[in-house]
């Protein structure tokens, strides 16, 4: 590895100079956390979803854009999706439904080998709703204890139970489902401050339960479902959603529920901050552990103190352009480049503003680079 201060060479008209024993230093490992949203953004305030999604790919999940998707600018933050283990709910029969085939992709994923169905607190359900982080927003995985969704109560029931439909569910389905008007919203949170997990098979697992991030777990406790850090996954007890949120999750045989978008509805009103507090959006921060490596780069006074700028030197013979400059050269670092054994550039360093360089001075420059 060797160095280069921009627009500068030394008076043996080296341009690189190696590194020395005791130059690089090995760091340690840094945990960074940061908005989990594009931009580092903490808090997601706009749910859209994707209109260059086919109406098969519907079926199984929504993507959930933090902007108007066909605007470039936005990016997928996360999707929604519902599973069902006997297959309900969605067009198909048992195994060939999509329903089925997402209870069993996250029940493979995630729990045990000898579990077949998802549980909590104990009390096995037998479909769930799911939301899957973004592999790019998530980096090595969700910051437990920076994180809190909000959902708003729907109409399911007004839906179902309208005089044209006679109670039965089948015609609530997701497309049919609003907020309620004056309805309710819950704030969930994992239990993480609370809850000593070991690391398993998947990682972390915490329960999801009623809170805040700002005032921790309510009491008494309430479960919803599971939080998976290392996956980036939320897990949504249906049948707990149904009951406190009126989702009225569509249950029928080969019909089209078009459930996950009931949890898509839920979770775009959740901003509003107008609301007392209650709506605070998605709230989610990533983390990321950090290797860090410092290079000590170091000018002694005999170098670095000419420039190749063509603005350094004027005429034919390269007299200085500056008089001042005669006997007593000097330049400015601006720039600290890391080459390989092959003269490759492999990084570069900005200074945030100009060292003077000369004779009668030395520099040292601390470069840290994060893995």
């Amino acid at each position: 590895m060797a160095i280069l201060p921009a627009g500068s060479f030394n008076t043996s008209k080296r341009v690189y100079t190696a590194f020395k024993v005791g130059d690089v230093v090995e760091g340690g490992v840094e945990r960074v956390t940061r908005g989990l949203w594009s931009g580092n953004v903490g808090t997601l305030s706009s749910f859209h979803t994707s209109s260059a999604q086919s109406a098969l790919q519907k079926q199984y999940y929504y993507e959930v854009f933090n902007g108007i998707s066909t605007n470039s600018q936005n990016e997928s933050q996360f999707s929604v999706t519902y599973g069902n283990n006997d297959g309900s709910g969605s067009l198909g029969q048992n195994e060939d439904s999509p329903s089925n085939a997402i209870y069993s992709q996250y029940q493979q994923i995630l729990l045990p080998g000898n579990q077949r169905v998802f549980k909590f607190n104990n009390v096995a359900t037998q479909h769930v709703y799911a939301i899957n982080l973004n592999r790019a927003r998530l980096k090595d995985r969700l910051d437990p204890g920076n994180f809190m969704i909000t959902l708003g109560e729907l109409t399911g029931s007004t839906v179902a139970n309208s005089s044209n439909h006679r109670g039965i569910n089948k015609y609530a389905t997701g497309s049919n489902i609003q907020l309620k008007v004056g309805g309710k919203f819950i704030q969930l949170i994992d239990d993480s401050a609370d809850t000593q997990q070991s690391a398993g098979q998947v990682g972390r697992v915490y329960n999801l339960v009623s809170g805040s991030i700002l005032k921790g777990v309510h009491s008494p406790k309430k479960y919803y479902g599971g939080v998976y850090p290392e996956q980036g996954v939320v897990i949504l007890n249906a049948d707990k959603l149904n009951t406190e949120l009126n989702y009225n999750t569509v249950t029928g045989s080969n019909i089209n529920g078009d459930n996950s978008y009931k949890l898509f509805t839920s979770l775009s009103g959740s901003y509003d901050t107008r609301d007392g507090g209650n709506r605070l959006g998605f709230q989610a921060r990533n983390e990321e552990r950090v290797q860090s490596t410092f290079y000590f780069v170091r000018a002694k006074n005999g170098e670095y103190n000419f420039s190749n700028n063509p603005s350094f030197v004027t005429g034919s013979n390269g007299a200085f352009k500056q008089k001042s400059f005669v006997n007593n050269p000097k330049s400015y670092i601006t720039t600290v480049g890391l080459f390989n054994s092959s003269q490759e550039l492999l990084a570069v360093a900005k200074l945030s503003k100009p060292i003077l360089k000369s004779f009668s001075n030395e520099v040292l420059v601390k470069v840290k680079l994060d893995f």
